[in-house]
């Protein structure tokens, strides 16, 4: 069942190699850890949630607010999808709601988000959810060339073209799909000044630089959730 409507704006890949066993032991049971030419990959993704609605509810009525997370590429019975370490956001009834309906470990968190120059965007986020560790987040992210699909059997098209992710709750293990047009992606660079997402996740930073990829954005409907 489709059950919310939304778009995702100015998105930002930022991927690292890592070893596969690294990813493997933060699983849960019966996902395996999906890889690339033989390495798994750690992204930080920050991006802009535009107009979040119930499915068919008007686009005014929709919610706008930044996201951060950190995520990995995994399998299930052969499905390859997603699964989240943490998404902090800005809006509490979005992250209460989140929460609730698909089990996604979401926290609150303050953001600031405006334009840089050459179509740059300035991200910034310092998590205020209770309980868990804490997690200081600045970077300024920019494409330097025009979107277009990424090419077929790419890393870029790899690491972006999921449309399922795994979440556990419940004592069980859960999947959640969504639908949206193909990516149109931009290689892209990221200067950091706090990333702490990492440790906040138990996790030692990646050595070398990220493959960075850009997305202006995808129209996004979500479906609920089903056990896997």
């Amino acid at each position: 069942m489709r059950v919310i409507d939304m778009d995702w704006e100015r998105v930002c890949f930022a991927s690292w190699p890592v070893d596969p066993a690294l990813v493997e032991r933060s699983l849960p049971d019966r996902l395996t850890a999906d890889t690339y030419d033989g390495r798994a990959y750690l992204s930080v993704v920050p991006f802009l949630m535009g107009r979040v609605r119930p499915r068919h509810a008007p686009r005014r009525v929709g919610l706008d607010f930044a996201e951060l997370n950190l995520r990995t590429y995994v399998e299930h019975d052969g499905e390859p999808g997603i699964y989240f370490y943490n998404l902090d956001a800005a809006d509490p009834v979005g992250v209460a709601l989140a929460r609730t309906l698909f089990s996604l470990p979401y926290y609150r968190a303050d953001t600031n988000v405006e334009r840089a120059p050459d179509d740059g965007t300035r991200f910034e986020s310092t998590r205020t959810h209770g309980g868990v560790p804490a997690c200081e987040f600045a970077a300024t992210y920019r494409p330097t060339e025009t979107p277009a699909r990424p090419d077929s059997g790419s890393l870029t098209e790899w690491l972006v073209e999921r449309y399922r992710f795994y979440t556990e709750g419940r004592s069980r293990l859960w999947y959640g799909d969504v639908e949206h047009p193909p990516w149109r992606v931009a290689d892209a660079t990221i200067a950091f000044d706090d990333n702490d997402l990492f440790a906040a996740n138990g996790f030692d930073h990646p050595g070398g630089d990220p493959h960075v990829a850009y997305s202006p954005g995808v129209p996004v409907t979500a479906h609920h959730l089903r056990p896997a």
